[in-house]
C-alpha cells in the first residue's frame, strides 16, 4: 500500500512539472502578448504541426545558474519549448522560444535542448523549424550563454545543405536569437510584431546619438526590402505559420531525397495560349514576367521567395506534372531586368543550399 501510495505521488508531481512548464511565465504575460498580437510558443507549435502529432522532449529541463538570485527562479522547460512532429504526415523537428520566461533568452540549459533536436534532424534526416521570440543570450549566465550560441551556429554550419533549416522571427529577437536564423536556409518575418537587429534602437541612441525606430532599425520589411537577410513576411503569426508549413510541400526533407509531388488537374500537357501574347513585339516594352510563371505553372502557383528584394528578378517554387521546381527570371518590369548586386545575390547566396 505504502509502495502503491509513493508511485501515486510521483504520478502527482510529473503532474504538477508538467502544468507548470506548460504555464510557461504565467497567465498575465501569455495575456501581455496576445494583446500584442502573439501568439504563446504552445499556441504557434499546435498551429505549425499537424493535429496531435507533436512529442515534446526536455519538458523538464531547469537553468543550473545561481548567480544574482537565479537559484529562485527555476521554472521547467527554461522557457524553451522543442520536440518533433509532423507537417502533412512528414517527420520535422521543432523548437519555439517562449518569450514570458526570462524574455525567451538563452541559457546554458534550453540551448543544449535546442543542439539536441538538430542532433536527432541531422540523424533522421528531417527538416528543423526554429519559432524565434528571444531577447538573445541570458545576461545572468555570460560566457555559458555565448558558449551555448557557438554550439548551435555549428550545428547550422554542420547542417546546411544537408536537411532544410527553417527560421521564423515571432518577436524582438537581438544577439544571438538573429545570428543563428540569419544563416538558415529560410527566413520569415511577421510584419508589425518582429524585428531583427545585433542591438537595439536604445543602444544606437548611445552610442552614436542616432535616433531609429525598432521598425527602421530591422523590422520585417527593413529586412525583406533593404537587406535581404529575411525571405518572406506574414501579417501575423498565423499566416506566418501556414506559410512554413506550404514552403515545406516544396522542399525534400534531406539532400538524398527527392520533394513530394502533389496529385494536380492541371494536365502535362496543356497549352497555354496566353503565352502567345505575353512577351511585346517591342522589345522597349516591359512586361510581368509573374504573368508568364503563372501561365506556365501547375494551377497557376508560384511561391516566391524575397518578393520584395531586388524586384528585378524573380525566384521561388512551383510544380510541373506535380513536382517541386526551383523558379528563376529575370523580371523586365524593375530596372529591365537587369542583373545586378542585389538580384545576383537573390539568384545565387540566397537560394536555397538543400538544392545545391
Amino acid at each position: 500500500m505504502t509502495s502503491h501510495r509513493k508511485h501515486e505521488d510521483r504520478i502527482e508531481e510529473l503532474r504538477r512539472l508538467s502544468a507548470e512548464a506548460e504555464a510557461g511565465g504565467g497567465a498575465e504575460r501569455r495575456e501581455r502578448e496576445h494583446k500584442q498580437g502573439k501568439l504563446s510558443a504552445r499556441e504557434r507549435i499546435d498551429l505549425l504541426l499537424d493535429e496531435g502529432t507533436f512529442e515534446e522532449l526536455d519538458k523538464f529541463v531547469r537553468h543550473r545558474c545561481t548567480d544574482f538570485g537565479m537559484e529562485g527562479q527555476r521554472p521547467p522547460g527554461d522557457g524553451f519549448v522543442t520536440g518533433y512532429g509532423r507537417i502533412d504526415g512528414r517527420l520535422v523537428y521543432v523548437f519555439a522560444q517562449d518569450f514570458t520566461v526570462f524574455g525567451g533568452s538563452l541559457s546554458e540549459a534550453n540551448a543544449s535542448k535546442i543542439t539536441k533536436i538538430m542532433d536527432l534532424a541531422m540523424r533522421q534526416g528531417a527538416p528543423v523549424i526554429g519559432l524565434n521570440d528571444s531577447g538573445g543570450a541570458r545576461i545572468q549566465e555570460g560566457v555559458m550563454s555565448l558558449a551555448g550560441y557557438a554550439d548551435i551556429f555549428l550545428r547550422n554550419t554542420l547542417a546546411s545543405g544537408v536537411i532544410p533549416q527553417i527560421s521564423a522571427i515571432l518577436g524582438p529577437c537581438a544577439g544571438g536569437a538573429v545570428y543563428s536564423p540569419a544563416i538558415t536556409d529560410f527566413t520569415f518575418m511577421t510584419r508589425d510584431t518582429s524585428y531583427m537587429f545585433v542591438t537595439g534602437p536604445d543602444v544606437i541612441r548611445t552610442v552614436t546619438h542616432e535616433e531609429v525606430t525598432k521598425q527602421e532599425l530591422g523590422g520585417a520589411m527593413t529586412h525583406n526590402e533593404k537587406s535581404g537577410v529575411a525571405h518572406f513576411v506574414a501579417r501575423d503569426d498565423q499566416e506566418c505559420l501556414a506559410m512554413i508549413r506550404e514552403l515545406l510541400s516544396y522542399l525534400p526533407s534531406t539532400n538524398l531525397d527527392d520533394p513530394p509531388r502533389r496529385e494536380t488537374n492541371d494536365p502535362w500537357d496543356r497549352e497555354e495560349r496566353a503565352l502567345n501574347a505575353l512577351v511585346p513585339e517591342d522589345p522597349q516594352q516591359p512586361y510581368d514576367v509573374k504573368d508568364v510563371i503563372h501561365a506556365v505553372a501547375d494551377d497557376g502557383e508560384f511561391f516566391e521567395v524575397q518578393e520584395h528584394f531586388a524586384k528585378n528578378m524573380a525566384v521561388g517554387f512551383a510544380r510541373l506534372d506535380g513536382k517541386s521546381v526551383g523558379v528563376v527570371a529575370n523580371q523586365p518590369a524593375f530596372l529591365a531586368g537587369v542583373l545586378d548586386i542585389n538580384a545576383s545575390q537573390n539568384r545565387t547566396n540566397r537560394a536555397p543550399s538543400i538544392f545545391r
